[in-house]
């Protein structure tokens, strides 16, 4: 049968499910802060996917997701033993991994799945790492226990105050500055609005600050588009000059404004799905 078949399925939390899709190819090539773009069937759309792991001796990659509109609704209804259609990675620039010294990395909701090989490669590469997490309520908490063993120092944040500080997880960045901590190096990935919030907790110090952008993406290569954004004055496409790039240069107003584009369109594509 053509595709890439499931070979793991797992519901880390409401709403939040990991898949292993056999993909020999693209594993011999992956690398932390790459992504793979995923069309599950052959009227689905295409969207990108963070890589979180990979294994050589099973040939496949993991993936986490949310499903928040009808073709992450439709990747999730998957089960074990059936094909996603389309599966092409890796695709973006491979992360920058290098000893930076005293490094903090800083996830929120389903983007601390994307965290987790960016923690793995660093602390690999010697670096001190203290790792914030953080969702809307404890238990949208996901990855905890796996990013707790890789670093030095985890805090946990929630909204709601259900689990660890009571708050967002920029505060807990800047309570740790207020405290005297010295960074050299902060990676962000998560929601758009909290990866603007850690750059401009950072900004004032002069932290070089990274994040992982995930904008409407449709081809991968560079060739649609869709996932221009502005980064120093200049247009770029995440999905050729990024997915990462330098928090205190991107626009993340824009950012915003663009990711809000189709929600009109989504909502309808969602009732319809329902109503099928």
């Amino acid at each position: 049968m053509n595709g890439f078949e499931v070979l793991e399925k797992e519901e880390l939390a409401p709403g939040i499910k990991l898949l292993a899709v056999s993909a020999p190819l693209i594993v011999k090539k992956a690398r932390a802060g790459q992504f793979i773009v995923v069309r599950v069937d052959e009227k689905g759309e295409r969207f990108p996917l963070t890589l979180v792991d990979w294994s050589l001796d099973e040939g496949s990659v993991t993936v986490v997701f949310q499903e928040v509109g009808v073709s992450t609704k439709k990747l999730g209804m998957l089960k074990v033993g059936d094909h996603i259609m389309d599966v092409v990675g890796p695709l973006g620039n491979p992360a920058e991994i290098k000893n930076y010294g005293e490094i903090a990395v800083v996830g929120g909701g389903v983007g601390v799945a994307a965290a987790y090989p960016r923690i793995k490669a660093l602390k690999e590469a010697g670096n001190r790492v203290t790792s914030i997490i953080g969702a809307k309520t404890s238990n949208l908490i996901i990855f905890e226990g796996e990013i707790g063993k890789l670093s030095d120092e985890l805090h946990v944040s929630t909204d709601d105050g259900s689990k660890g500080f009571k708050g967002f997880t920029s505060t807990v960045l800047q309570n740790l500055l207020d405290q005297g901590r010295k960074f050299s190096y902060v990676f962000a990935v998560g929601p758009a609005p909290m990866m603007k919030a850690v750059a401009e907790v950072t900004r004032p110090h002069g932290i070089h600050t990274v994040v992982s952008l995930n904008p409407v993406m449709v081809d991968g290569t560079g060739m649609c588009g869709g996932c221009r954004v502005a980064v120093g004055g200049e247009t770029k496409f995440a999905c050729v000059d990024g997915p990462e790039f330098d928090a205190h240069l991107v626009d993340f107003n824009e950012l915003l404004a663009r990711l809000n584009t189709y929600v009109e369109q989504e909502q309808k594509a969602m009732c319809a799905l329902k109503g099928r």
